[in-house]
C-alpha cells in the first residue's frame, strides 16, 4: 500500500469519547471509526488486522476438523421461541418485522440455526461426530456500549458447534476446540487465563472463558497463586475467613440508631466493623418480592442468586411489591417477615452482629443465628480478595480480564428444544449432544492493543500487524530517495513481506510519529545516505541501525520470519 494514493489518516489528539486505551489508539491510528455508540467502521488498516486474526483462528479450526459455513444474521424469531431464549435475551435482542408482519431478530448467537442445520444431516449415530463453524456478525443491544471494541452492539464472532451422540463424544470434541483456542491465542501472543464461568443465557453443563489479562478488563478474575484454581467472579465460590466459634454469645439488645439508614452509617454510629453487621437487600425476582441478608461489607452476586432461584431478572423491589412484608426500608431485619428470606451461607458463622429491627430508627445489636428466621441459606455473595481458595484454602487474588473466547458444553439443551435426535445402535431415538465455542475477533483485536502499546502508539505482534514493514521517504523531492524506496517496496512485497510505503508529501516528523502510532513492526527510513547505499532500519521498540542496501532484503526477511 502506497499511502499517497490510499485511504489513510491519523489523529493528532486523543479521542474524547473513547474510555479505553485500545479504543483511543485504534481510532487515533485510523483502524476504526465510530458511527454511533457501540457501532464501528472497520477501516482498511483495521480490516487487515481483523482478517489476520481470522486467518490464525481459521487455521486451527480447520486443523481440528471443523467445517466453515455462513449463517444468516437475519433470523425468524420462531427459532428463538422454540428454544425458549427469546424471552431470556430480553431487551438485548434486536427485533424487527418484515413487510408481511413476520417477526425477525438480528442474531445475537446461532445455536438454534446450527441445530436446525444439523437436523438435515443427522439420522443415525453413524452421522456423528462433526463440527461446523463460521465468522459472522452478531447483534446485541448493549445497555452501555463502552471500551471501544470490547463492549459493542455489532461484532464479528467465530462461533463453532459440535455434534456428538453422547457425553463422552462431547468431551472429545470439546477438548479439540479447547486446544484450538489455546493454540490460536498462543500464536497471537496474548497473555490469558482460562477460567470457569457462568453458563448464563447459553445454559448447559460447563462454561470456560479465555480471559486476556488487562487493567481495563470488564471481568474480575479470581485465582489462587498457590494452586491452579481460576474462575470468573460471577461463579467464584465464597469460602469465608470468619472463625468466631470461640466468641461468647451475647444477648440481643435493641438500640436506637437515629438517622442511620445505611449499614455504613449504622456501623459508624455503633462503632462496629461492617463485617459484624447484616445488610438487607429488598429485591424483585421476576415479580416476586424477597429479602436477602448478607454480611455488611459484602456485595450480592446476582448471578448466583439468579441461578439459585431460576430467575431471569433481579432488581430492587418497590414499595408496592413489599406491601405487607413487614420490612422497614433502611431498618429491615430478619424477624417476623412475611416474604421469602434468603441468607448468605457466611451468616451461619457470624456471631453478635448488628442488623435492622424492622422499626424506624432502631437496630438490634448482638444478634445471633438462633434469633433469626430464614427460608433459604446459600452462597449468594461475591468473593473478596483474601478469601480462601476452595481447593487449597490459600488466599485468593484478583485481576482484570477481557473475555476473548468461551467454550460451552451445551449437553442436550438445544437438541431437546429443536427436536434434534438420532437413532442409536438399538434403533432408539436419542438427543444429540452439542458444544458451542465462541471467539470475538474485535475483542481479541482490542485485547492485543491493550497488552501491546506504549506512549507512542500500538505495538502489533508480527503475525497480527496490517503490514510487517513500512518504508519512509524522507524527501519526496529527492528523486534518488523515491526510486530506492519504491525498489525496496516492490522487492519486499515480491518476497511475500507485506510492506507499506509512506510516499506522502509530509514532514519526516509526521511520518515517524504515524509509523509508531500505527505500530508496524519494522520501519525502513530512506534518507540522505540512500545515495551512498545506506538506509536505516528500526524495530518498533528497538534502536536504529544503518544497513547497506545490498543486505537489506535478507535482513528484513530474517527479522520478519
Amino acid at each position: 500500500m502506497k499511502l499517497k494514493e490510499s485511504y489513510f489518516f491519523t489523529l493528532r489528539e486523543d479521542v474524547r469519547d473513547e474510555d479505553s486505551v485500545s479504543g483511543n489508539l485504534l481510532v487515533k491510528a485510523g483502524y476504526i471509526k465510530k458511527t454511533s455508540a457501540g457501532v464501528y467502521i472497520m477501516l482498511p488498516l483495521g480490516y487487515k488486522v481483523h482478517k489476520n486474526i481470522e486467518k490464525i483462528v481459521r487455521k486451527y479450526m480447520n486443523e481440528a476438523g471443523a467445517q466453515e459455513l455462513k449463517m444468516p444474521a437475519l433470523i425468524a424469531s420462531e427459532y428463538y421461541e422454540d428454544s425458549g431464549r427469546l424471552k431470556g435475551f430480553g431487551p438485548s435482542i434486536f427485533k424487527l418485522k418484515d413487510r408481511n408482519n413476520k417477526d425477525f431478530v438480528l442474531g445475537p448467537t446461532h445455536e438454534e440455526l446450527f441445530a436446525y442445520a444439523a437436523k438435515s444431516m443427522i439420522r443415525s449415530y453413524k452421522n456423528m461426530p462433526f463440527n461446523l463453524y463460521q465468522f459472522q456478525e452478531k447483534y446485541r443491544d448493549e445497555p452501555r456500549a463502552r471500551f471501544g471494541l470490547i463492549r459493542v452492539k455489532e461484532f464479528v464472532m467465530k462461533d463453532a458447534y459440535s455434534f456428538d451422540k453422547d457425553e463422552a463424544g462431547l468431551d472429545v470434541s470439546y477438548k479439540k476446540m479447547y486446544d484450538a483456542y489455546v493454540k490460536s491465542f498462543d500464536e497471537m501472543g496474548i497473555r490469558y487465563r482460562i477460567v470457569k464461568a457462568d453458563t448464563g443465557i447459553m445454559g448447559g453443563l460447563l462454561s470456560e472463558e479465555f480471559q486476556a489479562i488487562t487493567p481495563v478488563g470488564e471481568d474480575s478474575i479470581v485465582y489462587c497463586g498457590t494452586c491452579s484454581y481460576s474462575t470468573n467472579l460471577e461463579v467464584a465460590e465464597t469460602i469465608s475467613t470468619l472463625d468466631q466459634t470461640n466468641e461468647e454469645t451475647k444477648e440481643k439488645v435493641l438500640v436506637e440508631t437515629p438517622h442511620c439508614s445505611s449499614i455504613e452509617e449504622v456501623c459508624e454510629f455503633l462503632h462496629k466493623d461492617q463485617a459484624h453487621s447484616l445488610k438487607a437487600l429488598l429485591l424483585n425476582a421476576d415479580g416476586e418480592a424477597m429479602i436477602c441478608f448478607i454480611r455488611g461489607d459484602r456485595e450480592l452476586n446476582e448471578t448466583k442468586l439468579q441461578k439459585l432461584l431460576g430467575a431471569s431478572e433481579i432488581g430492587f423491589a418497590d414499595d408496592k411489591l413489599l406491601e405487607g412484608s413487614g420490612c422497614v426500608p433502611g431498618f429491615t431485619g430478619p424477624f417476623d417477615l412475611h416474604v421469602k428470606v434468603i441468607i448468605d451461607r457466611e451468616v451461619l458463622k457470624m456471631k453478635n452482629f448488628v442488623c435492622g429491627a424492622n422499626k424506624e430508627g432502631y437496630h438490634y445489636d448482638n444478634v445471633n443465628l438462633e434469633d433469626i428466621k430464614y427460608d433459604i441459606c446459600a452462597d449468594i455473595v461475591n468473593v473478596m480478595e483474601g478469601d480462601l481458595c476452595p481447593v487449597c484454602k490459600q488466599p485468593l487474588q484478583f485481576t482484570k480480564g477481557i473475555e476473548v473466547g468461551n467454550t460451552f458444553k451445551l449437553g442436550t439443551k438445544y437438541s431437546k428444544a429443536m427436536g434434534l435426535q438420532y437413532a442409536d445402535e438399538n434403533n432408539r431415538l436419542q438427543d444429540v449432544w452439542m458444544g458451542s465455542y465462541g471467539l470475538g475477533i474485535g475483542r481479541t483485536m482490542a485485547a492485543i492493543v491493550e497488552q501491546n502499546h506504549d506512549d507512542k502508539g500500538i505495538i502489533w505482534p508480527m503475525n497480527i500487524a496490517p503490514f510487517k514493514v513500512t518504508v519512509l521517504i524522507m524527501s519526496t523531492k529527492d528523486e534518488a530517495q523515491c526510486t530506492i524506496a519504491n525498489e525496496i517496496y516492490e522487492k519486499l512485497n515480491a518476497m511475500g513481506i507485506e510492506t507499506m510505503l509512506d510516499d506522502r508529501d509530509e514532514r519526516p516528523g509526521i511520518k515517524f510519529n504515524d509509523a509508531e502510532l500505527i505500530g508496524i513492526p519494522y520501519r525502513i527510513t530512506v534518507g540522505k545516505k540512500a545515495g551512498e547505499g545506506i538506509v536505516e532500519v528500526k524495530a518498533r521498540t528497538g534502536e536504529v541501525e544503518e544497513v547497506k542496501l545490498k543486505d537489506l532484503c535478507s535482513k528484513i526477511e530474517e527479522y520478519t520470519k
